[in-house]
């Protein structure tokens, strides 16, 4: 297919057809979920609004392992799932806006003593990829985006387990486990949640479950078990798939 600067001709068309005016688009030239599809960041060329460059090879390299794409449906990057933790770290939950950030804080406190790192969620991503880049520079001489998907596995593995000691690498405060529980919970995140908030492409999560999304209604499928539901999914922003 021919590419107009890194977008798509039908994504190209798409935009002129936008600027249309409305009863010219309702016309529906597209499918609203074919338009909203066309409409999203094509991940291979979108720039990121948070990330530096090594950031986003890293969250890319990351979030292809934690769900990646088999034959039951689409993954992470298929679902634009990358996009949706960029812009979720570009804005008011990234700068932690609405927590209570105040000190002191105690690392060692139990767990329901709450949010006990000094840290808004975007100094957690830029701290804990940069010490598990260092950690893999020393352990295999590449960069985390740089490993085969078996080892970085095994790397998000130790990330999980607390295997690996930041403070090693520069970051005495942040743990990798911590860490990793904010890259695994935003990436699932990304994956099913609406649309609007930048990931779950097309629907494709919901479709490959059967969510039914924001549909106003389908009280009548409710409790008929081992029936499957025959609706596709529709967005807060009433696209369907």
């Amino acid at each position: 297919m021919a590419v107009v600067n890194g977008t798509s001709r039908r994504a190209f068309l798409l935009g002129s057809v936008l600027a249309l005016p409305t009863a010219v688009v309702s016309a529906r030239l597209f499918g609203a979920a074919e338009a909203a599809r066309l409409a999203a960041p094509v991940i291979d060329t979108y720039v990121p609004a948070f990330f530096a460059a090594p950031e986003w090879k890293f969250v890319m390299a990351a979030c292809d392992r934690l769900i990646p794409a088999d034959a039951e449906g689409p993954g992470a990057l298929e679902t634009n799932v990358p996009v949706f933790i960029d812009q979720e770290l570009a804005g008011s939950y990234g700068r932690a806006d609405d927590w209570y950030m105040e000190g002191p804080h105690d690392s060692k406190a139990p767990a329901d003593m709450g949010f006990q790192i000094p840290y808004a969620p975007s100094e957690i991503y830029r701290r804990g990829i940069k010490a598990t880049d260092a950690y893999t520079a020393q352990t295999h001489q590449k960069s985390f985006a740089e490993l085969d998907a078996q080892t970085r596995d095994q790397v998000l593995t130790k990330l999980q387990k607390n295997e690996i000691n930041f403070a090693e690498f520069g970051e005495p405060i942040l743990k990798a486990s911590a860490f990793f529980g904010f890259l695994l919970t935003n990436t699932q995140e990304g994956y099913l949640s609406d649309p609007m908030y930048g990931g779950n492409k097309g629907m494709g999560s919901w479709v490959m479950i059967g969510f039914p999304g924001a549909r106003a209604s389908f009280l009548e499928w409710i409790g008929q078990q081992g029936v499957k539901y025959p609706l596709g999914p529709v967005s807060l922003l009433g696209e369907r798939a």
